[in-house]
């Protein structure tokens, strides 16, 4: 994860502490991920030579991605005095385990044939399917396969979280959060899909899914079972909130611009997808509300439609920016920022951890990628 350096207001702090730097962290984590996995894949592959193909599609998945939630949850556990290293790469990479399971299940229902610049597992077991000449549907069998990967990462995930070795309490605190950020995301995933599916538009909506789909999940929560791991006062975990929430949304915003305006080569997806999927994201909800008649009948005859060209994904992102929606945008991620890195520094938390997620936040509200 290059983008994110190690800060020089946490060498102090680590000096005093002894503990590991943000990316000696996450190099454990993916040390402790590569060991799951070798596991349970070799349960898998002890059971059936079959199931070589799934094995190494999970393995496929886990090798990319920007840790950004064992990120978080390693800033929480440092922001709350953590000493026990063992507990929070557990913690970290039972949350990387489960993102992958989302991961797997959010393409198969959005229907993306691309994740990272790869085929997503669906799209990969169905041309599997239709490679080797197997009775049946192609899709359905894709379907099916992705389906099961994704249960399989949700079941290691919780096993791995379960075999954290925690003081009761602790464990009673760590398990709350990690409940209920399971619960809340899919939710907001449920959430999104009648969005999706209901006419109209309704930016109050949009703003919860994009709360309990991916701002609680992505960095309110991580954070919080960090603290929770190292047992975190009241005041700790509150900064966590405060900064969390907008810093997750202003994320999410800044996805929903890659979704649209993103470089394929850099965000491994077609240019303008989101388009193509007819995401009615705040995006394209701000582009509606502030287009004149002509520009809202483009928007709306594009949107979803799956044949869009190059081109026609041109015209609908001339008219986003022409309506000032992406101006629109940019503004609330830029505020939003702001408002999280407030709280975080004027939260019950050391500098250098303040500073941190500081640098963190402004890395991914302005990330190209």
């Amino acid at each position: 994860m290059t983008a994110l350096s190690d800060h020089d207001a946490m060498q102090d702090h680590r000096a005093a502490s002894s503990g590991p730097s943000h990316d000696e962290f996450l190099g454990l984590v993916q040390q402790r991920l590569d060991g799951v996995l070798e596991r349970h894949c070799r349960e898998l592959t002890d059971v059936a030579a079959d199931l070589e193909p799934v094995t190494r599609a999970v393995r496929d998945l886990a090798k990319g991605g920007k840790r950004l939630r064992a990120s978080f949850c390693f800033w929480g556990w440092l922001g709350a005095g953590g000493h026990d290293v063992d507990a929070a790469v557990d913690g970290a990479t039972a949350l990387e385990l489960f993102h992958l399971a989302a991961l797997v299940h959010d393409d198969l229902m959005d229907h993306s044939a691309t994740r990272r610049g790869a085929v997503t597992a669906h799209e990969h077991f169905s041309r599997m399917h239709a490679a080797e000449r197997l009775d049946g549907d192609a899709a359905e069998f894709g379907t099916g396969a992705a389906l099961l990967i994704g249960d399989l990462c949700l079941a290691w995930s919780d096993e791995l979280l379960a075999s954290t070795r925690l003081g009761p309490s602790s464990w009673a605190a760590v398990r709350r959060v990690y409940d209920l950020m399971r619960s809340q995301v899919m939710a907001g995933q449920y959430l999104d899909m009648l969005e999706q599916a209901r006419p109209g538009t309704r930016r109050d909506a949009s703003r919860v899914v994009l709360t309990f789909k991916s701002a609680k999940y992505t960095v309110e929560h991580p954070l919080l079972l960090g603290g929770a791991l190292a047992g975190a006062s009241a005041d700790v975990s509150a900064a966590y909130t405060g900064f969390g929430i907008p810093v997750g949304e202003a994320f999410q915003l800044r996805d929903d611009v890659l979704g649209v305006f993103g470089d394929p080569l850099r965000t491994g997806k077609p240019v303008g997808d989101d388009l193509r999927e007819g995401k009615k994201t705040l995006l394209v909800l701000s582009g509606l509300d502030r287009a004149d008649a002509a520009q809202r009948a483009l928007l709306e005859q594009g949107l979803g439609d799956r044949r869009l060209t190059d081109h026609q994904v041109g015209v609908l992102q001339r008219i986003l920016v022409d309506t000032g929606a992406l101006d629109d945008v940019e503004q609330q991620i830029t505020d939003l920022t702001h408002q999280g890195v407030d709280a975080i520094r004027g939260g019950a938390v050391p500098d250098g951890v303040a500073t941190g997620l500081a640098d963190l936040a402004l890395t991914i509200a302005g990330r190209t990628a």
